[in-house]
């Protein structure tokens, strides 16, 4: 097959999956400079993250929902199973802008889970299912390439699919607990003025990435499909 290499990889499809790779490195980049900036700013309150998490919970009568801290960084989630919000170092004890930003984040995907929200509710629910998805997809597209069968890389093409699903869920579940975040550190007075806006600019910069993430799933989608197209004309 003249002009491929692994994965069936054709050097003209370089013009989809480049440009949303470089949008996904920028939008990491991104996120990790405007989080530094901010986490060098403390609020004028000197909440730390674990207790402006705490604060939000328990005024939503979610006393149940634990906060914990865990290590790494930018690695802060809300994990629906065990009921718990699991913080970052930097964020759990820090007092920056950043750090109540980022908990205030992850209280709102706490608050999303208590009323029921659509999109996360869809969203835990076909996680199974994707993880299945995203596991295959790929080696079935292997196996149709290398077999010359065009019906395992349709197989990989519907499994990554469900991936592809995953991330245009994610988008207005992130989006919407950032707007709740922002919306109660204001309402309850626990940032102010230009703290909230970086508040708002480290969560602006959090979101892109699940954008990007989305760009570059969708483009490696578009790929498959072109590879399947390519070997229909070819058979």
């Amino acid at each position: 097959m003249p002009g491929y290499f692994f994965y069936g990889f054709n050097y003209s499809y370089i013009w989809i999956i480049l440009p949303a790779f470089l949008i996904a490195m920028w939008a990491q980049f991104n996120v990790q400079n405007t989080f530094n900036r901010y986490n060098t700013r403390l609020n004028s309150r000197g909440l730390t993250g674990a207790q402006a998490a705490r604060q939000i919970l328990d005024a939503n009568g979610l006393g149940s929902v634990a906060v914990e801290q865990i290590p790494g960084k930018l690695n802060d989630h809300y994990d629906p199973k065990a009921n718990v919000i699991r913080l970052s170092s930097p964020v759990y004890s820090g007092i920056s802008v950043a750090a109540v930003g980022v908990a205030a984040h992850e209280s709102g995907h706490a608050l999303q889970q208590s009323i029921h929200y659509a999109p996360l509710s869809i969203r835990n629910a076909i996680i199974p299912v994707t993880k299945v998805g995203s596991t295959l997809a790929v080696p079935m597209v292997i196996i149709g390439l290398l077999l010359s069968w065009p019906g395992g890389v349709l197989i990989g093409i519907v499994l990554f699919s469900l991936a592809v699903l995953f991330q245009l869920i994610t988008l207005p579940v992130e989006f919407n607990a950032s707007a709740r975040a922002l919306h109660t550190l204001d309402a309850n007075g626990m940032l102010y003025g230009d703290e909230l806006a970086g508040a708002r600019k480290v969560l602006h910069a959090a979101a892109l990435t699940y954008v990007a993430a989305t760009f570059v799933a969708l483009a490696n989608l578009l790929r498959y499909v072109l590879l399947f197209t390519g070997m229909q004309r070819r058979n």
